[in-house]
């Protein structure tokens, strides 16, 4: 035994040896630390708590908890079960196969379905459960919605961050954990709708995924705008939908007693709607719904993708003009460089590096942004030398109060993130207004200064009138603009970047004296565009 202790001591001597024991013991506890505290103690977001005003008063307010499809083997297979907000409409697989059903099994899976109860297979939901400020039922993330929370946005997100359960409280809180520490309520008392789920249900119109685009004139060559139909003497909003559906179309249109469909196009392009009156005659297979006239067709969006716009590539020969898109941070850069490249079918370039920007679909992210490949490139570089480099440029300008906030949630958050409670609270965002506000009025300035040929674009105006001004920004990068994809990229519009919407801020983060100062810089920029005779900076950037 002694020889083996001496043995060991000189073995251990050595500083090699001695060195990586050390390192693997304490990678060992290290991980065993990580491991303890993500299953045990899950911390809150800093700075999340929910203050009682917002329970309305109920010292014990209810939790409704879902648990995730990641978080337990066979939930997508297995029948859901839960309170009325969460009635399951999956059907069972012998259901599904049956063969020649397909019609009128889709038929009742698309009807009356919410937005809510189409992701719901997403989730199993296991109970209503009492929640308290003292002792949280589930202790991960928070996010708060009191108008468009619903039970899909509450599991996506708590889904993406790797939580294993989601719960919803007073219809507009979502709470995410690792697991439930809680005793168990009855189920009347979880039996609240979500904030959002009557805007949902509004715009799908009772008709679950088929979204109500409007009622519209029928085209004079209607026979090429919508070249397929079929008349339905018995014709209801399902039996069109589910028609165009199986034919891979868009659009359903219901004319009376004939469906059409296709696709946007010139001939067709849902631009100038009509008053609803005049669609309202009565479907002869469903007594409350409405199926058009013959004159004026009432349109749907059914859930099949129109894929004329989604094809990219690289250029095929490198560009000797660099093109930038320009804007300050937070102003829509990413965005509009998702509708540039649906619009022209070739990638857009960075002056920067984004990992997560590359694995999401922007191929030109890795591209040196000289290298020519790229239809333009993504900076937010102000300055004459940078600003020099480019041969033209389109400057996306945007509300400075709301851009400044997006980059805030950017930086502190990431591209689709929020900035913590804490974080706004902090001294964070004191300094960064005062840091960040003069660059929005420089960046824009330097640019209308020192640019060569700039094509001004507002982010609001691109948003109302999405058509128009895309038009106008592939007409700067030399593309001949084709007015069918143009129509196909306004269906597709949102991409994967648009925030959801969840822990919008209760409270105006900005103080008197930010505001003041903010005032001045729009003021400043206004000034600017209109002595090179441009349209001013749009009303709403103003307070009221």
């Amino acid at each position: 035994m002694a020889k083996f202790l001496v043995k060991f001591q000189r073995y251990f001597r050595r500083r090699p040896v001695r060195f990586f024991t050390l390192l693997a013991l304490y990678l060992a506890a290290g991980s065993l630390v990580f491991l303890h505290a993500g299953f045990t103690g899950e911390p809150r977001v800093a700075g999340s708590p929910r203050g009682p005003a917002a329970g309305e008063g109920q010292e014990l307010p209810y939790l409704g908890v879902m648990q995730l499809s990641h978080g337990f083997p066979g939930a997508a297979g297995g029948r859901r079960r839960g309170p009325p907000w969460f009635k399951s409409t999956a059907k069972e697989p012998a259901e599904r196969s049956k063969v020649g059903d397909y019609g009128a099994a889709r038929s009742r899976l698309l009807k009356g379905r919410s937005g809510r109860e189409k992701d719901e297979d997403r989730a199993k939901y296991i109970g209503c459960y009492v929640d308290s400020t003292r002792r949280r039922t589930l202790r991960g993330v928070s996010f708060l919605d009191y108008k468009k929370m619903t039970v899909f946005r509450c599991q996506d997100n708590c889904a993406e961050r790797g939580y294993l359960y989601a719960g919803l409280e007073f219809g507009a809180e979502c709470y995410c954990g690792h697991k439930v520490q809680a005793p168990n309520a009855s189920e009347p008392e979880c039996n609240m709708p979500c904030k959002g789920e009557r805007l949902a249900q509004e715009s799908a119109r009772r008709h679950g995924s088929a979204v109500f685009r409007g009622c519209f004139r029928r085209p004079d060559n209607v026979s090429i705008a919508l070249p397929t139909s079929q008349p339905m003497p018995n014709m209801s909003v399902d039996k069109c939908v589910d028609f165009c559906t199986e034919k891979e179309y868009p659009l359903s249109a219901l004319a009376g007693t004939a469906c059409l469909c296709g696709f946007p196009t010139t001939l067709f392009t849902l631009h100038e709607r009509e008053d609803e009156q005049l669609c309202a005659q009565r479907c002869p297979g469903e007594e409350f719904e409405s199926c058009g006239t013959p004159e004026f067709l009432l349109v749907y969006q059914t859930q099949v993708q129109d894929n004329r716009c989604m094809d990219r590539r690289f250029l095929p020969t490198r560009s000797k003009q660099l093109v930038a898109l320009a804007s300050f941070p937070g102003a829509g850069n990413t965005w509009a460089r998702h509708l540039i490249e649906l619009a022209t079918g070739f990638y857009t370039g960075s002056y920067y590096f984004d990992g997560s920007l590359y694995n999401k679909g922007f191929k030109g992210e890795r591209d040196h942004w000289r290298s020519g490949r790229t239809i333009c490139i993504k900076t937010h570089e102000s300055g004459q030398k940078e600003i020099e480099s480019f041969d033209s440029a389109i400057l996306l300008i945007r509300n400075p109060y709301k851009a400044l906030m997006a980059e805030f949630n950017r930086k502190y958050g990431g591209h689709i993130g929020f900035a913590a409670h804490a974080h706004w609270k902090g001294k964070e965002w004191p300094e960064f207004v005062a840091n960040y506000a003069p660059w929005w009025a420089t960046h824009t300035l330097d640019w209308l200064r020192y640019g060569r040929k700039v094509l001004v674009v507002h982010f609001e105006d691109l948003k109302r009138d999405l058509f128009a001004q895309l038009k106008r920004m592939v007409g700067l990068l030399g593309i001949a603009a084709c007015e069918d994809r143009l129509l196909c990229v306004e269906g597709q519009k949102d991409g994967n970047f648009k925030r959801s919407g969840l822990r919008k801020l209760e409270y105006d983060p900005y103080t008197p004296e930010m505001r003041k100062m903010i005032s001045g810089y729009i003021k400043t920029v206004d000034a600017a565009l209109k002595l090179r005779n441009l349209s001013g900076v749009p009303e709403d950037y103003y307070p009221r």
